[in-house]
């Protein structure tokens, strides 16, 4: 019994592609996804395709990502040209009706339950909440664990691979498909397999052609739209280095100490280009 456990696309459909095919020649029957399908990366109907072919060809479970409270939250102050918002201005007016519909009927959290196996919760952030980080060796994880009533927890959100216990319970957290941290230009996903009334993990991290994404950000203007983020984007996706958080943070830093305040996505862009210069050059 195998399921293959997929976060944080991004819109990567490249990866994705061959997360899934990676999967399937490790002897998948199922797919669940946490979250943050699009997001930073070119066209992003390719993407959706790969999504709903999956949903017609096997059993798949899907989970709503932070991503899709932007979509679905989409706010008219967003900027087609802004390093802050340029890039989710992009991604938004691409999305068809039948995108919107799909991420409408998504869950925050869902427990996956199959014949003679531990049930297992899935979530993008932690069970109780779409945009919080489940790290290791922290409080406010082992409080969401404990309150959780299965054993065994899959969550995303930080786009690094990893796995933890606490008190006999498990979380697993998948990495991310399309932009990993720390995870050297690669994407990344799990699975889990279902042996003798329990789960365990095995760990994917899968070379996939980085140099057609980077091309593709090029082709689609999204460099024109975000300069900043798509910078940061491109460094990311070679390096697995240097998240966009902490950029924006560092922008958002700069841009208080030069005007007694910052808030976002005002942003502007000489910050930005500041940010960027400072921390990948």
């Amino acid at each position: 019994m195998n399921i293959a456990v997929l976060s944080d696309i991004h819109g990567n459909h490249v990866a994705l592609e061959k997360c899934v095919q990676s999967a399937l020649d490790n002897g998948v029957e199922r797919f669940l996804f946490l979250g943050d399908y699009l997001g930073e990366l070119a066209f992003p109907q390719k993407t959706m395709e790969i999504i709903y072919s999956l949903k017609e060809k096997y059993q798949c479970w899907f989970i709503k990502g932070n991503k899709e409270d932007y979509w679905l939250g989409y706010d008219n102050t967003w900027k087609e040209y802004d390093s802050t918002t340029g890039a989710l201005y992009y991604t938004y007016h691409q999305l068809t009706e039948q995108d919107l519909t799909f991420f409408k009927g998504l869950k925050i959290c869902e427990n996956i339950i199959l014949p003679g196996l531990p049930v297992i919760t899935a979530c993008h952030g932690s069970p109780g909440k779409v945009n919080e980080k489940m790290l290791p060796n922290n409080e406010r994880t082992f409080s969401a664990i404990e309150k959780n009533d299965s054993d065994y927890i899959v969550c995303g959100h930080t786009h690094i691979q990893n796995a933890m216990e606490h008190n006999g319970k498990r979380v697993w957290n998948p990495g991310s498909v399309g932009v990993s941290v720390n995870g050297q230009g690669k994407a990344q996903f799990l699975i889990l397999k279902g042996e003798s009334s329990k789960w365990r993990a095995e760990f994917f991290s899968v070379d996939y052609d980085v140099e057609q994404v980077i091309k593709e950000l090029h082709q689609s203007g999204l460099y024109e739209k975000a300069p900043g983020w798509c910078s940061v984007t491109e460094h990311l996706l070679r390096t697995g280095e240097t998240p966009h958080g902490s950029v924006l943070g560092r922008a958002m830093s700069l841009c208080s100490q030069a005007e007694g305040s910052c808030h976002w996505p005002d942003i502007p862009e000489k910050y930005w280009r500041q940010a960027v210069g400072e921390m990948i050059g």
